[in-house]
């Protein structure tokens, strides 16, 4: 069994789940990489650093996608030290003309599918370790037509306040992020990418409202959470860290 240490981390095909992988891998980690499309599971193994890296595709809204990817782990590692849930899905949901189904469809695949993981990382986290969360400024702000969305962060910013105090007695640490507008391919709504949209310039590059006036690259939330990984983040937990450029100042 490999003396490094091990992450979990969900959503890694792209965005912020792919430039974790790689800033944990970059700092000695060894990387499970789960997301529905293996091939980009795949690819990105071939990109990392030497190590003993796993890759393990599925839905992770399916129970048994979770007991795979624990089964797998209590066997090739034997622990995990840290678990960053990065997998998410946004799309625009009317909460009165969508059907009952399809409104909780994204709160079901996002809230399940964190508790699934979570539960299947901790069983084989020693004391000590790490559980971060990727969810959103949506989790206490509003947009229009994203109501489902909202309420499933929201949902698991509170699910990391009530764990942080259920592990407290074991010292495993349990943080959320929550990024602003973020350069990823969740950007892209309905065949449009917001951050290249006229609607974007005006309101946040040339307009007030985003302080830094540029949207974040997942590498910058991949660091926020190789801090709330890392020793200096050893007295933090039940929280939700903003990352958004100073969006919430004026949002």
């Amino acid at each position: 069994m490999s003396d490094r240490k091990n992450a979990l981390i969900s959503g890694a095909s792209s965005g912020i789940g792919k430039a974790t992988a790689r800033r944990f891998a970059a700092e000695g980690y060894n990387v499970c990489l789960t997301a529905r499309r293996a091939h980009l599971l795949e690819q990105l193994l071939a990109e990392l650093p030497e190590g003993q890296h796993l890759a393990c595709p599925g839905d992770y809204g399916d129970p048994q996608t979770a007991e795979r990817i624990q089964a797998m782990l209590a066997e090739q590692w034997g622990r995990v030290d840290v678990l960053v849930n990065c997998a998410g899905v946004c799309q625009p949901t009317d909460p009165f003309a969508a059907s009952l189904d399809d409104w909780r469809q994204q709160f079901d695949l996002m809230m399940n599918g964190a508790m699934y993981l979570t539960r299947a990382a901790v069983a084989l986290m020693p004391d000590g370790g790490r559980t971060i969360h990727i969810t959103s400024i949506h989790g206490e702000r509003v947009e229009k037509g994203f109501s489902s969305y909202a309420v499933a962060k929201a949902a698991i910013n509170q699910y990391c306040r009530a764990l942080a105090l259920e592990l407290a007695p074991r010292n495993i640490l349990v943080n959320a992020i929550a990024p602003g507008f973020v350069d990823t391919p969740m950007s892209v709504v309905n065949g449009v990418n917001e951050l290249e949209s006229e609607w974007f310039r005006q309101n946040y590059v040339e307009g007030h409202h985003l302080p830094l006036r540029r949207a974040g690259q997942p590498e910058e939330i991949a660091g926020a959470a190789w801090f709330l990984a890392g020793p200096d983040a050893s007295y933090i937990t039940g929280q939700v860290l903003t990352v958004d450029g100073g969006l919430t100042l004026t949002f």
